[in-house]
């Protein structure tokens, strides 16, 4: 017996899916064809929400739709960025998918242990992220400085490289299998964590004052000084309120200073 024509639209409709799962970013991805293989990946596991910063061959992608085969909502929802931080303004908690725990002072979790935490932050209401790197060269230190948190998989460390689509696929899988035996269970009353585009404003505040009082010197090691500042309050789980007396302290200091 074949099967009823509108068989594909039903399957859409009665889809499963995290409509408050962890939104997948996709940092410069070169092919189509792995930006669709991430999609189909995210779809197999209820997830939907991509996002794409500067996609190489442009957006939308042909061959991105044709790799997604059946994960098309995906890619027709996908929202594209020019820029990396745009992208993450709007959340809360971002992890970085690399294969080097790298030198910066951050969690480093495995996928299983990151997805965990990833449902416990959503029950709270918070928004979060999972960036994925550029097939041949994966997030530069930028990107993994503006991350929460590490997520690397104990992958063969004489071949630690995972296809981007590979990558996805391992953690939607561990979003899926994570997800807590009552999905209707109350969240627990702890305070959202800030949102990036707030801690970005904090910390731009914050070295405006440093510049003024001269604290980024000498000059060659301004970029290491202000990485380090970033990745400090990255790694801090800070809520809006900690943001807000950051930002009050900042202006204090910076007027005493004035008064003076």
């Amino acid at each position: 017996m074949s099967a009823p024509r509108n068989a594909a639209a039903q399957d859409r409709k009665s889809a499963v899916w995290s409509p408050d799962g962890p939104i997948f970013v996709l940092v410069e991805p070169q092919m189509g064809e792995n930006i669709g293989a991430a999609a189909r990946a995210m779809w197999n596991f209820g997830l939907a929400r991509m996002r794409l910063v500067a996609p190489r061959d442009g957006w939308p992608n042909p061959k991105a739709a044709a790799m997604a085969s059946g994960a098309g909502r995906v890619i027709d929802e996908a929202q594209v960025f020019a820029q990396t931080a745009p992208a993450l303004a709007d959340l809360n908690y971002v992890y970085a998918t690399t294969a080097r725990a790298r030198e910066m002072s951050k969690p480093v979790m495995t996928p299983e242990e990151a997805m965990a935490d990833a449902h416990a932050r959503v029950a709270r209401g918070e928004r979060v992220g999972v960036m994925f790197g550029r097939e041949r060269t994966g997030l530069e230190n930028d990107d993994v400085a503006r991350a929460n948190a590490i997520v690397t998989a104990p992958v063969n460390p004489a071949f630690p490289s995972l296809n981007l689509g590979q990558c996805a696929l391992l953690v939607a899988y561990e979003w899926r299998r994570q997800a807590p035996a009552d999905e209707n269970a109350a969240p627990r009353p702890e305070p959202a964590a800030a949102r990036v585009e707030d801690v970005d404003r904090m910390l731009a505040h914050l070295e405006q004052e440093l510049e003024a009082a001269g604290y980024f010197f000498p000059e060659d090691r301004r970029a290491s000084m202000q990485m380090n500042l970033r990745n400090l309050f990255r790694r801090a789980p800070l809520t809006d309120q900690d943001v807000r007396t950051l930002r009050g302290v900042i202006r204090s200091l910076a007027e005493g200073r004035r008064r003076r």
